[in-house]
């Protein structure tokens, strides 16, 4: 199947997840879903699926949350999952076809300006809506294809200072790093640009969803999914803003960087793996009826 091409409004961000990321999640795949899986099971059962439902699952990945959303619905039911990473949908169509799940398909589009059809009863994203170029569009967009009365729930990270699992790592790693200069824009396409839950419930209504809510889900994870101290410092420094801010350092600077990030996770260390504090948002919202 073709790629999507590195055009329109997520032009930065389709080349980003296809020439830059997409290889490294497909990689790690297993130790990402192992981490955060709790939380997508989280807004699942605040969703409450049922049989028989037609889903949308934005910025689905490697394919976990459809996977899982597809048994929940049933042979009756049907999911589409929607990612700009033709990669990492390689990954989720071989999944796929390994469960035997004959009601998921995917398709590697811009949810941002796709049309998708119309009469779905859920859109759901597991940390897959932060990153479009103009949000309000999206979610407007988004609308069209949710029937009447139809729902979204959505998982989104909430600040990065209240995200120990990403913040111990990166503050450690720029001890080594030259100044960043200033900081980036915080509602610019990101894994934090979801955070402030006012902007988002004003998105979210400017695109015309109604009943909006944020539910806070502060959880331990197990960073890179319960592997050793040594394996987890592997998987925070090649992924998340640790992975970001170390993405152009030679092996010597890494090197040192490892160092330093393995000294700040020990102390979270336990007979389990590296367990460490995160602070996501459930978001709620629904299409007039």
């Amino acid at each position: 199947m073709d790629r999507i091409t590195s055009t329109g409004p997520n032009a930065e961000q389709i080349e980003y997840w296809n020439e830059t990321s997409g290889a490294r999640w497909v990689e790690m795949n297993d130790l990402i879903d192992a981490q955060i899986s709790p939380l997508g099971e989280a807004a699942m059962m605040r969703a409450a699926v049922t049989p028989g439902e037609r889903i949308l699952d934005i910025g689905c990945g490697c394919g976990q949350t459809s996977l899982q959303l597809a048994e929940k619905v049933g042979a009756d039911g049907q999911v589409l999952g929607l990612d700009l990473s033709a990669v990492m949908l390689g990954r989720a169509r071989d999944r796929a076809e390994r469960a035997g799940l004959s009601n998921l398909e995917f398709r590697n589009v811009d949810a941002q300006t796709e049309s998708l059809g119309g009469g779905f009863d859920l859109l759901f994203s597991r940390f897959g809506v932060m990153f479009f170029a103009s949000p309000e569009e999206a979610f407007s967009n988004l609308r069209s294809a949710l029937r009447p009365g139809g729902r979204l729930t959505c998982v989104t990270w909430q600040s990065l200072g209240l995200n120990t699992w990403m913040q111990v790592p990166l503050a450690a790693a720029a001890k080594h790093l030259p100044p960043s200069g200033p900081p980036p824009d915080p509602t610019a396409p990101g894994p934090f640009s979801f955070a402030d839950s006012a902007r988002v419930e004003a998105i979210l209504a400017a695109a015309g969803f109604e009943q909006i809510a944020h539910e806070s889900l502060e959880r331990d994870l197990l960073v890179g999914g319960g592997r050793s101290l040594d394996e987890t410092v592997s998987f925070v420094i090649q992924l998340g803003p640790a992975g970001a801010a170390l993405r152009d350092a030679d092996d010597a600077l890494r090197s040192k960087v490892a160092v330093e990030v393995r000294s700040a996770l020990e102390p979270y260390s336990d007979g389990s793996g590296v367990r460490m504090p995160s602070a996501a948002w459930i978001v709620n919202a629904r299409n007039p009826g």
